[in-house]
């Protein structure tokens, strides 16, 4: 399920690798992203900052353990900034959240607090506290943690939005930046959406396996409800997660399975469809292609809208052929 999804990100991301990579070796990368992360701090707004969080957090090349701790750690001091400047932002404080969540020795307690205060419709605010409970076996806290989560409206990890923000952030530095990095709509565009996807998609192992082991009815019910939540969440990731979630919990229900699968091969299919058609064939197209992409995510929070959209303007059906179901 996850690898197919990340099969179809892998379509939107290639048009734009040889871009990024043209002329360059990883260790320069790594290199320029550090240089615009402290360009970027220097700017000191808190779009600036929470920027440089997500290209201190994402680096370059993979380190050792030490060097993404540390990363981690100093990537969490800037969101932590970032989300003083401004305490009302959701996608801000999600990310901070996420962080602290990914560094050593944080207390994600305060962070989820403030979280679930500013959305507290947000089912995904508790991800991190059910994590917490998880590892620490508490089954009691599990449960408790669960029913709350189950009492939310949305799931929302804010991707479309970082990527926005990142995007807008990092072009308004473009003269600053070094020459080399970022050349083009196109690759910003790739850029803003590779660091904001690693710095607000979080672990869903926790809710799976809590969900996988639900001895009780309550604790069924509940994943059931936050399952469904999931399935409208704004990430597809999100979305095949619960679907994920419901199969697991009605193995012997045979019409259920069947709804459950034609759902996420449609959604599957659309995301496909999607980054297929928006991938133009003539190069002098792919900045207009980007802009167009990113104007679609600044108008719609979900994903899936974003695709729809797409196919929709590319005259494309919603619904797969017989020969995709």
């Amino acid at each position: 399920m996850v690898k197919r999804y990340f099969a179809v990100l892998a379509i939107t991301m290639l048009q734009a690798a040889s871009a990024l990579a043209a002329g360059s070796e990883s260790d320069n990368y790594s290199a320029w992203r550090a240089a615009a992360a402290r360009t970027l701090i220097a700017r000191g707004d808190a779009q600036a900052l929470v920027t440089a969080a997500a290209l201190t957090f994402v680096g370059g090349p993979p380190r050792s353990k030490a060097e993404a701790a540390k990363a981690a750690t100093a990537a969490l001091d800037l969101a932590v900034k970032a989300a003083e400047l401004a305490p009302d932002d959701p996608a801000i404080s999600w990310l901070h959240l996420h962080l602290c969540a990914n560094a050593v020795a944080c207390d994600i307690r305060d962070a989820a607090t403030t979280m679930r205060w500013i959305d507290a419709d947000n089912a995904a605010a508790w991800l991190p506290t059910l994590a917490g409970a998880q590892k620490e076996g508490d089954t009691v806290q599990v449960d408790r943690v669960l029913a709350d989560m189950a009492l939310g409206q949305r799931f929302d990890l804010y991707g479309n939005r970082a990527t926005v923000m990142m995007y807008g952030a990092l072009r308004r530095s473009r003269a600053d930046l070094p020459a080399e990095y970022l050349p083009s709509d196109l690759a910003r565009v790739t850029e803003a959406m590779e660091i904001g996807g690693a710095t607000v998609i979080p672990s869903f192992s926790s809710l799976i396996n809590a969900c996988r082991d639900a001895a009780t009815m309550e604790r069924r019910e509940d994943c059931l409800k936050v399952s469904k939540i999931m399935q409208k969440g704004d990430a597809v990731l999100t979305q095949l997660v619960g679907f994920a979630v419901e199969k697991s919990l009605t193995p012997t229900d045979p019409r259920e399975q069947h709804i459950i699968g034609e759902r996420r091969r449609l959604l599957e299919w659309r995301a496909s469809a999607a980054n297929v058609s928006d991938t133009p064939l003539l190069p002098w197209l792919r900045n207009a292609r980007a802009r167009s992409r990113l104007a679609k995510m600044r108008a719609f929070p979900r994903e899936e809208d974003v695709d729809i959209a797409l196919l929709k303007e590319h005259g494309i059906p919603l619904e797969p052929p017989e020969d995709h179901r």
